[in-house]
């Protein structure tokens, strides 16, 4: 008995080499996890396994952190008690801070507040007054869950402030008239376009300069109110009269809308110069003189061509703007005497096919995921060779489209009329073109008007340049308020109390044209959707949700009976 008990393994010493092996074990296991966390925190890496990488950030949005001198708050306001789609957004809208903040550090903060977390009905709805008041708009959003229609009043919005300056940022974007989950699933593609192009107009920066060419008839300040000052928000915009500058180099942009009375060959010659040059340009130009103020007693108008001096010039560019009017029945509305209301005139909005809505673009950036643009009395344009020229036909018209060869008679009276199908057969129409290459002079191998002054084939400071033509002038044209005479937001339709896209696509289309470090791409971002069958999932639901509970608890139970059971096997010998 005695020597069983002193050789018994159970109460024998363990030996002293087995002591410094788990001691070397445990300070090789420490050691090796401070090395870690001392590399980490000096080469750091993050890696995104994800197929569209969807939390990889742009190179440009790195940049832009990176480069933050002083302090940015982002405040969200889309945060409560959502539904799950809801929450999606909200999730996206975290995640995307999250990577933000990696790269902005301690320059970049943000908050999330519930407008519906106040303890009373009269507290919430005293800060719902205070953030209408900045601007911040409800949306009441619509989704299906498990079968039943849910609803849920939200504010979509986050505001960024910087050195005392604030912006806010609609955060539910995409196409209105998407289903639900894809136009949430868009808004979570462009949150990190909205976001970081927010906090680029507010940081301090060199300031782009854009002229708007005048003395040709040309929209005046009122007309392009919005577009003007919200352009003056992150470019200095001066009024530009070409004939009386020397030149347009001063200038990174030129905008031409909508103007009526020709250019002279110098003038011309002006903006064939800039644009060769590496100039930027957007074009909104009429080939129809539509007249409204003309309209004869019996409501018809004529619309004839406008000799702009334009035409070679864009053919050159390798475009044609064709003399004819676009109907769609894709439409606006315009407002009609309808009858008598008593001793008034009864007025009612009426279809008017003459005012396309434009819902169909280019996947391109600067028209991807856009909601509906409004347009009035445009033409389509025809595309023709230039070398080394790439043409992006950014916006079409619907399917049904009928067009009208110059002169076109208007008669308003039509409205009242039902259109006939089969005359609407023309199929998509382009009404807007990015031209992007390095474009060949008009007046390569001829004398400057006025001049002896010959001009080389190629102009020795020649740059690659872009434009952007829209065939509809009145494409910036903001509706003006009666009652305050100040413009309304560009693209807001006071009849339909409608705000379309217009706004948006402009100054898309002037950041992609103006904007070096290439942030305007990150609006391509695609992130798939990938919906789950939902009829299995109604006939399958309670199978998953069992193997779900069941599973883990099955997995840990047969773990813990194998542990259980080596532990037995292992030390059996020990028991005797």
């Amino acid at each position: 008995m005695e020597n069983t008990l002193t050789n018994s393994p159970a109460t024998a010493p363990v030996p002293a080499s087995r002591k410094q092996r788990d001691l070397l074990a445990f300070a090789a296991v420490l050691g090796g996890l401070l090395l870690f966390n001392f590399i980490a925190q000096r080469f750091f890496f993050r890696v995104d396994l994800t197929e569209e990488k969807r939390y990889t950030m742009s190179d440009a949005t790195k940049k832009l952190l990176r480069d933050l001198k002083q302090p940015v708050t982002i405040t969200v306001y889309l945060t409560g008690d959502f539904p799950p789609a809801f929450r999606r957004l909200e999730q996206g809208v975290r995640e995307t801070l999250n990577e933000f903040q990696v790269y902005g550090g301690a320059n970049l903060n943000y908050i999330f507040i519930d407008p519906s977390a106040g303890g009373t009905e009269a507290a919430r709805n005293a800060f719902y007054t205070t953030l209408f008041k900045k601007g911040l708009k409800p949306t009441n959003l619509g989704a299906t869950e498990n079968g039943k229609r849910v609803e849920k009043i939200i504010f979509p919005w986050a505001v960024v402030s910087v050195g005392g300056k604030d912006r806010n940022v609609l955060l539910l974007r995409g196409n209105q008239a998407a289903p639900a989950d894809v136009r949430l699933n868009q808004s979570i593609e462009g949150l990190e376009y909205e976001l970081a192009s927010t906090i680029r107009t507010l940081v301090p920066a060199l300031r782009k300069r854009i002229g708007v060419i005048e003395g040709h008839g040309e929209l005046t300040n009122a007309q392009a109110g919005d577009i003007l000052g919200t352009w003056q928000q992150q470019y200095d915009v001066f009024r530009v009269t070409l004939n009386k500058v020397k030149d347009l180099s001063a200038l990174d942009a030129v905008v031409v809308a909508q103007p009526k009375s020709p250019y002279t060959e110098d003038e011309k010659f002006k903006l064939d110069q800039f644009i060769t040059n590496g100039g930027r340009a957007l074009f909104f130009v009429d080939a129809l003189r539509v007249d409204l103020d003309s309209v004869s007693r019996n409501g018809v108008a004529l619309a004839t061509p406008y000799n702009l001096n334009l035409d070679d010039l864009f053919f050159k560019y390798g475009l044609r703007l064709n003399q004819n009017l676009l109907l769609d029945l894709n439409s606006g509305q315009i407002p009609l005497v309808t009858g008598m209301d008593g001793n008034k005139p009864k007025i009612e909005p009426m279809p008017w096919q003459l005012y396309p809505l434009i819902n169909k673009f280019s996947p391109h950036p600067i028209t991807r995921n856009l909601d509906a643009v409004y347009l009035k009395f445009v033409g389509n344009m025809d595309t023709v060779k230039a070398t080394g020229i790439r043409k992006t036909a950014l916006m079409t018209t619907s399917r049904y489209t009928r067009v009208l060869p110059a002169p076109v008679p208007i008669n308003f009276n039509d409205a009242r009329l039902e259109p006939n199908p089969k005359l609407y057969q023309k199929g998509f129409q382009p009404v807007a073109y990015l031209l992007e290459g390095q474009f060949t002079s008009l007046f390569a191998n001829r004398a400057r008007p006025g001049t002896l002054q010959f001009q080389p084939e190629k102009p020795a400071n020649a740059k690659p340049s872009k434009i952007l033509v829209v065939s509809d002038g009145d494409f910036i044209r903001s509706d003006i308020d009666p009652k305050t005479g100040n413009p309304y937001r560009l693209g807001f339709d006071r009849l339909a109390n409608t705000e379309f896209a217009n706004r948006e696509l402009v100054l898309n289309a002037t950041d992609y044209l103006l904007d070096e470090t290439g942030l305007i791409a990150v609006r391509g971002k695609q992130i798939t959707l990938r919906p789950l069958d939902k009829v299995k999932l109604a006939e399958q639901r309670r199978r998953w949700q069992l193997l779900n509970l069941g599973a883990p608890l099955l997995l840990l139970g047969v773990f813990g009976a194998v542990r259980s059971w080596r532990r037995k096997r292992r030390y059996a010998g020990f028991a005797g």
